[in-house]
């Protein structure tokens, strides 16, 4: 008889050092007689500094010498404060990645992958190591500790295609795939882990899905298994209206639909990754977000319809952003034509566009601040005027009110503005980062 599956899905902070590694089987004693699929992403801030390695090893820094050992001594402190028996075979398997990891970066480009490989191919072949170095060190942790478990390398059960650092899924292959090889290992009473992030395409290359990909992952063998639940494990009680770092009373959201959840992520939420969720509406499976510091405390739950608190306002923050805004040299208006060429380059060289808006000879749009944005404006600049702003800020109001908007955009210069019915947008180059009251009387 097929097991009832939860999935669970650990993010970096949750598994940043030896003492975050401890609290999993705590978490995991409060459900002892479920059948489990975990997800883990990388340790910590291991994917920013893999990062940054593949950045120092495609532009042939130096500096990818300090950054892999900075790596190496990071991962292996972890391993020796949990095994402290240096005959562990935990301490060997970590050493053969990290080694696997070194060649990759030491060997020269051509030697290492295919001749002249793309800045998005090589990125799918050495950040993967993060997570690979996760989930050996906790599952052999959680064998240790009365949590049964079998690791399984998550590449040999999601297939993508060929679009590097943004996989898009053989949902076929993937959904058989899971089911014969993951099923007979839940049925047998023993957990599985594995990690997020990262899959395989059809050649056995290295993909990843996304930024944030682990919980698009525990979407993917939610689906794929037909799971009773997914849970997110965070340092933050819950959903919460804002991001706490920047606000003191960011407020928990108790439950949203999966509208609101796809929304908010939209927009650049940081708690769900934008793909999750369509997955999971597919077949009705609930998600909640709970915090691993408290796992009796209840969260917060995304499902199909609620009753809850979404009306509140919602705060999204995203820094770093450039707007940029195209007018035709000719002075042609800027229809369909014109929309679609600029639009497309932005596509070529994939690149969100988080807000656009159009006059009669001007298109703008707001993106994130990238080493593409130069290539973009270079492709562009022979057909458009082109003018750019560089360090904003672009400000998100999801149902907001007068009394939030004015909270939010006093004593900025705003240089564009964006309202629909439920959502207001400004692209502003003031924002202080300090610890923002919410307004008492939407609370």
């Amino acid at each position: 008889m097929d097991s009832i599956i939860k999935v669970f899905k650990f993010g970096g902070a949750s598994v940043k050092d030896a003492e975050a590694v401890r609290n999993i089987p705590n978490i995991l004693s409060h459900y002892p007689d479920e059948a489990l699929v975990i997800i883990l992403s990388a340790m910590g801030k291991t994917t920013n500094h893999l990062e940054s390695l593949v950045d120092a090893y495609y532009h042939s820094s130096d500096e990818k010498v300090n950054i892999l050992k900075d790596i190496s001594t990071y991962h292996s402190n972890i391993t020796r404060e949990l095994f402290e028996d240096s005959k562990h075979p935990v301490h060997a398997e970590v050493y053969l990645l990290l080694r696997k990891l070194e060649s990759t970066i030491i060997a020269g480009r051509e030697k290492a992958f295919d001749s002249k490989p793309s800045f998005d191919f090589i990125y799918d072949q050495i950040v993967p190591y993060g997570e690979l170095l996760s989930t050996t060190i906790v599952s052999y942790y959680l064998n240790e500790h009365g949590c049964r478990n079998q690791w399984y390398d998550v590449r040999q059960l999601i297939r993508t295609d060929d679009s590097y650092r943004e996989g898009r899924v053989d949902w076929d292959f993937t959904q058989a795939r899971i089911n014969e090889l993951v099923r007979p290992v839940i049925d047998n009473g023993t957990h599985l882990l594995t990690q997020g992030f990262i899959a395989n395409n059809q050649d056995g290359k290295s993909v990843t899905l996304g930024r944030e990909g682990s919980d698009y992952t525990a979407s993917i063998f939610a689906y794929a298994l037909d799971a009773a639940e997914v849970v997110f494990w965070k340092d933050v009680p819950g959903l919460m209206n804002a991001d706490p770092k920047d606000f003191s009373d960011a407020r928990k959201l108790d439950q949203i639909s999966y509208w609101e959840a796809i929304e908010l992520s939209y927009y650049g939420a940081k708690v769900i990754h934008p793909k999750t969720i369509k997955p999971l509406q597919n077949k009705t499976i609930p998600l909640k977000v709970k915090s691993f510091i408290n796992p009796g405390g209840d969260g917060s739950l995304i499902f199909h319809e609620t009753s809850g608190d979404a009306r509140i306002p919602s705060y999204i923050i995203k820094d770093d952003q450039v707007l940029i805004s195209f007018s035709p040299k000719d002075l042609s208006f800027i229809a369909e034509e014109n929309l679609h060429y600029i639009i497309g380059i932005f596509i070529k060289f994939k690149v969100s566009i988080n807000l656009m808006q159009t006059s009669a000879i001007t298109f703008s749009v707001c993106v994130d601040n990238g080493d593409n944005i130069s290539k973009i404006i270079k492709e562009l600049q022979e057909r458009y005027n082109i003018k750019f702003n560089e360090s904003l800020v672009l400000i998100t109001i999801r149902h907001y009110t007068t009394e939030a908007i004015q909270e939010m955009v006093k004593d900025k210069t705003i240089l564009l503005e964006q309202r629909s019915r439920s959502t207001v947008q400004y692209v502003t180059s003031l924002f202080i980062k300090m610890f923002f009251l919410l307004i008492p009387q939407l609370l």
